[in-house]
């Protein structure tokens, strides 16, 4: 062959230790996938940084390609949106507004949870700062009292000061006389999506589409008991604690608070 013998067996030895480090990195890649199975090659790169794990992009995108691990596609879904009312709306107070503290914008949305006797529906606001659910409630019924409920839940749990912008779609939900009142009293000032605009609450969207994809699609939500089970262990445990958000240097939104919020 031209080479001495130990020329041969070193060059054996750093390929055998090649394949060693590759079987390792598939092992961690597919770790991560089990457990965040919606995961592309950056979120997963990343928290394979956060494992202690350094590595390079797009050598976990190659992996992840060549042993079929990238994500699930998402399901289409149903609209919740009634904007078929008569009740007045509010001005877009959202559009081109950036906030840089927590409680300067809430998102809020609501969206249908298909079980095998019906649906329920979730009511959620965000804080747009940092991503964070800070208020939800489920319902067997689309009614005011619903997104009225996870207001006050938002509002006990964060107790925001006057001033704060509550941005939603025009859903009767959101528009309706009790609703209005409550952010009045509250000192929050209503805003609302542009009519035909579903971009002006892309925040909110976006979340409902994690949600499906990774949690009730994903476990197969089957009945009521599995919202009240799982449903709050996502939200709470999971999404606010664990979830790597790229918009925030791929931390949790709780991480990303507690290191920012001073």
């Amino acid at each position: 062959m031209g080479i001495s013998r130990s020329t041969y067996y070193a060059v054996a030895h750093n390929d055998a230790l090649k394949r060693e480090s590759k079987a390792a990195l598939r092992s961690a890649i597919e770790n991560v996938v089990v457990e965040w199975p919606a995961y592309g090659y950056r979120r997963v790169t990343h928290e394979l940084r956060r494992r202690g794990i350094v590595v390079n992009h797009k050598r976990v995108a190659r992996i992840m390609r060549e042993e079929a691990l990238t994500p699930r596609r998402v399901r289409r879904f149903l609209a919740t949106t009634d904007s078929d009312h008569a009740d007045p709306v509010f001005e877009n107070l959202a559009l081109g507004f950036r906030p840089l503290a927590l409680n300067q914008l809430w998102v809020a949305d609501i969206t249908y949870i298909r079980l095998r006797s019906g649906f329920v529906y979730l009511a959620v606001l965000l804080d747009a700062w940092s991503r964070r659910v800070v208020g939800y409630a489920v319902g067997n019924t689309l009614t005011v009292q619903l997104t009225l409920t996870a207001l006050n839940a938002a509002v006990q749990t964060r107790h925001p000061a006057p001033g704060l912008i509550h941005h939603s779609d025009r859903g009767a939900q959101y528009a309706a006389r009790p609703y209005r009142n409550r952010l009045e009293a509250l000192g929050i000032r209503g805003s609302m999506s542009r009519k035909a605009n579903p971009y002006d609450n892309a925040l909110a969207e976006s979340f409902m589409k994690t949600l499906k994809h990774e949690e009730v699609l994903a476990f197969d939500y089957d009945a009521i008991d599995d919202v009240k089970t799982r449903l709050p262990r996502f939200l709470d445990e999971i999404y606010n604690a664990r979830r790597l958000h790229s918009a925030l240097s791929y931390m949790p939104p709780v991480e990303f608070e507690m290191r920012n919020a001073r």
